[in-house]
């Protein structure tokens, strides 16, 4: 029956409308259903947050903290491994995997597969941040509803793209950040056909999370900032990108799994059980935090000293720095923890706790000196903007989810000192985001519109195979009579088994017949050279063209299995990278009329 469905739509779709018209109806639709997503996930993490709140609350020393989030993430494991059959692809990083390498179909499974696991995993404590299921459930729904009509991988990826910014959007209420996470995080390019379905797509899962679950995520009271402040926004701006190159690399190990030895459900036990120990020593690393900062934001720091063993000490504002400092570090361990034990999750929400604490953590630092009065609210919201601009590298979504959900507008500019310098700084450390770290070196996909373009060529189909095969003992007299028969500029010297050699250049040849050497001593072997770099047969057409701009050269042997297989030039491979740029431009433009 839904192929019949999915049959009409699809005959009155090519009859009556543009694909332009479609596909923003589509985003429609993602939009819809990716804010109910973002709603159900915010309800149930809301219940069972404050179940779990009600039950430490009559317990002598919160100690249901110990083992709330152990219970949380075995059941996420159990769901993964007897429900889900591990068919789950957890995190942001397999999106991209999914629109580099498959095409941008996602699994089905994957439409609600998130809403339950993360909601199991942060509901109960986990201190991870809901945003990369939510980013992974809108996703899916925009890919399975292009698989449905038999969409192009372009368009797929369009509508991939606009059902992660309904969910971002939904999310935070923020419906310009949620267009440009996609923008910046997924795509990597801005342009009209794309840009219009993600904002539709957007808009409408604001509508309908502001509908269902109205609520602004934070509220900031600032009168502004001033400009003797501006030293110490510069500070924290250079602060936030040393702290973004250690949450990336703490992430980075953490999230690849701990107690490997053990087999899962002792993973996720193990790994609850110490989560919940770090919780009992510092109970704002529950779940993702956000109820903590909405309070530090309010000017309440009194909410750090109620459920801790260090209340007394942290009367302190010495110990309390410190205790600020020490929140700064482990958020990200405990978010760690909680992915690499099993949980499902994200590090969007910890890296923004991690910034506003690091903002807390100058501001009230050099409040304590006497020296000036800084605002602590301006310094908490923009250190989360400084953490999220390192992190991510997407200064713009930074600046604009910020601005959006604290409607602090006025922070403008301290919000693009804090986030670029933070961008510089940990750019000069990662070349690539959290998300890209881990996909460029274990699994060879690199970021960029034109690199996908170019990884989309076979390097089988520009590989000239026609060659005359030449050994180095070979008289220059009758290499001549080759040469005198044929047009290339380049050939292979082969051993009797097919491995090359070295290669005989047409400047090497001219050399030899303005300086001709001894009578007898006249070989290939006397003008051959060792070529400037080989191609292996299973390299990335994005570094063969990396070797051709680095070593400026026109041709390339290429070898497979140790074997000469033929040569490579530059005008082949920028002649099919034309075409496929045509073919992408044409996708583009079917969108466009």
């Amino acid at each position: 029956m839904l192929k019949s469905i999915s049959y009409k739509i699809a005959r009155w779709r090519l009859k009556r409308n543009t694909q332009r018209n479609f596909l923003i109806y589509c985003s429609v639709f993602i939009g819809l259903f990716g804010g109910l997503a973002a709603v159900a996930l915010k309800f149930l993490v809301h219940v069972m947050e404050n179940v779990s709140r009600n039950i430490s609350s009559h317990l002598p020393f919160h100690i249901i903290y110990v083992f709330l989030p152990a219970f949380g993430i075995l059941l996420t494991v159990t769901w993964q491994h007897l429900v889900n059959r591990d068919k789950i692809q957890k995190g942001i990083g397999n999106i991209l995997i999914n629109i580099k390498k498959n095409r941008s179909n996602i699994r089905s499974n994957n439409i609600y597969s998130h809403l339950v696991t993360s909601s199991l995993t942060v509901g109960f404590g986990g201190s991870a941040g809901l945003e990369a299921p939510i980013v992974c459930t809108g996703a899916a729904i925009g890919s399975n509803l292009g698989k449905v009509f038999n969409l192009s991988p372009y368009e797929k990826t369009v509508l991939l793209a606009a059902g992660a910014s309904a969910g971002i959007a939904a999310v935070f209420n923020s419906p310009i950040a949620g267009v440009l996470f996609s923008l910046e995080i997924l795509i990597g390019e801005i342009t009209i056909p794309t840009f219009i379905p993600l904002l539709i797509a957007s808009a409408t899962g604001v509508v309908v999370s502001k509908v269902l679950y109205s609520g602004q995520l934070f509220h900031l009271v600032t009168d502004g900032w001033v400009l003797n402040a501006i030293p110490f926004y510069i500070l924290l701006g250079v602060l936030s990108g040393w702290v973004s190159v250690y949450i990336a690399k703490i992430a980075d190990k953490l999230e690849k799994g701990i107690l490997t030895k053990q087999n899962r459900y002792v993973r996720a036990l193990g790994g609850g059980l110490l989560l919940g120990v770090m919780i009992m020593v510092f109970p704002a690393l529950f779940g993702e935090g956000y109820h903590y900062l909405q309070q530090i934001l309010n000017g309440n720091l009194q909410v750090l000293k109620e459920e801790s063993f260090f209340h007394e000490w942290l009367a302190n504002p010495w110990i309390m720095l410190l205790f600020i400092g020490a929140l700064v570090l482990t958020k990200i361990i405990a978010a760690g923890i909680t992915i690499g034990a099993g949980g499902n999750g994200g590090s969007f929400a910890p890296s923004m706790f991690t910034g506003a604490f690091l903002g807390l953590f100058v501001a009230f630092g050099v409040n304590q000196t006497g020296l000036i009065h800084l605002n602590t609210s301006n310094f908490i919201a923009v250190g989360m903007a400084g953490a999220l601009s390192g992190v991510l590298h997407a200064p713009l979504t930074a600046i604009f989810l910020i601005a959006e959900i604290t409607g602090g507008y006025v922070l403008f500019i301290p919000l693009m000192i804090v986030s670029a310098m933070s961008y510089i700084i940990s750019r000069m450390f990662n070349k690539h985001n959290v998300y890209w770290h881990g996909l460029v070196h274990e699994n060879n996909i690199h970021p960029g519109h034109d690199n996908s373009m170019l990884d989309a060529i076979q390097l089988d189909s520009i590989i000239n195979r026609q060659f005359k095969v030449i050994n180095k003992n070979m008289p220059i007299a009758d290499f001549y009579t080759i040469l005198s028969q044929g047009q290339a500029n380049i050939y292979a010297v082969l051993s009797a088994a097919g491995t090359l050699e070295g290669v005989v250049l047409l400047d090497e040849v001219r050399k030899h017949l303005f300086n001709r050497l001894p009578e007898g001593s006249d070989t290939v072997a006397d003008i051959m050279v060792a070529p400037p770099a080989i191609i292996d047969y299973d390299e990335p057409v994005s570094e063969v063209m990396e070797l051709f701009d680095g070593l400026d050269v026109w041709q390339l042997p290429v070898i497979k299995d140790e074997v000469f297989i033929g040569f490579v030039s530059k005008s082949a491979l920028l002649s099919k990278y034309r075409e496929v740029i045509i073919h992408q431009h044409n996708q583009a433009d079917i969108f466009a009329r």
